[in-house]
């Protein structure tokens, strides 16, 4: 029986290449493409894979926020993520999202394939450059110690965030949330305010330094 894969990056190209390297393993097979994190978990809804290929910068939704809501509400799926980030920050933050697994984009293709068959067997797959240290440190403390925006903020003001980031209008972003101009204006006083920042252009600065856009 093929483990069914649904990639999520917002990059075309990356997403065309990986379906056609998978669809050439035997007991792999593609369901769906989303571009970000917000359609994927529609997806997920939708088709209900077993592996989610999840990218960690990502517009609309970051890959943090999506694969938090796909393993909580999803249990049977499983999320890696294929990112560009080494650093322990992210690692920490993927896996305490409910990520089984952590990939690095310079990987080879062969270890990519190795991690879907671990996590579909039912283990954690993290590759090597990024085991060791950082997971001790992780295990240990990092947890406690390390401050990011994913425990600054509550998952509201992210989205918030993000979308401030990526241009949006407080209409837009309303719209896109389902809640009141008003709303949008006092959560985006809130992140300046736990932030210490009061300008767009320095939301927008963090945002990218922290990964929640790749604008």
């Amino acid at each position: 029986m093929s483990t069914r894969i649904l990639l999520a990056d917002d990059h075309a190209m990356l997403r065309e290449g990986l379906r056609s390297l998978l669809e050439k393993q035997g007991d792999m097979e593609i369901v769906a493409e989303a571009e970000d994190g917000r359609k994927a978990i529609d997806l997920v809804a939708e088709l209900m894979p077993d592996i989610v290929i999840m990218d960690i910068t990502m517009p609309n939704l970051n890959g943090v926020d999506a694969a938090r809501q796909i393993t909580r509400q999803f249990a049977g799926v499983k999320v890696i993520a294929l990112s560009i980030h080494a650093n322990k920050r992210f690692v920490a933050d993927m896996l305490k999202a409910g990520a089984s697994g952590y990939i690095l984009k310079e990987c080879l293709f062969d270890e990519l394939v190795k991690s879907i068959r671990i996590v579909t067997a039912g283990g954690t797959y993290l590759s090597p450059r990024i085991t060791g240290v950082v997971v001790d440190d992780y295990v240990d403390r990092l947890s406690m110690t390390v401050e990011s925006q994913f425990t600054v903020l509550t998952g509201r003001q992210r989205q918030v965030l993000q979308a401030l980031a990526e241009g949006k209008t407080t209409k837009q972003i309303a719209l896109e949330l389902h809640v009141s101009g008003k709303t949008i204006e006092a959560n985006r006083r809130q992140i300046m305010e736990k932030l210490n920042m009061y300008s767009v252009a320095d939301l927008t600065k963090y945002a990218v330094r922290e990964g929640l856009t790749s604008l």
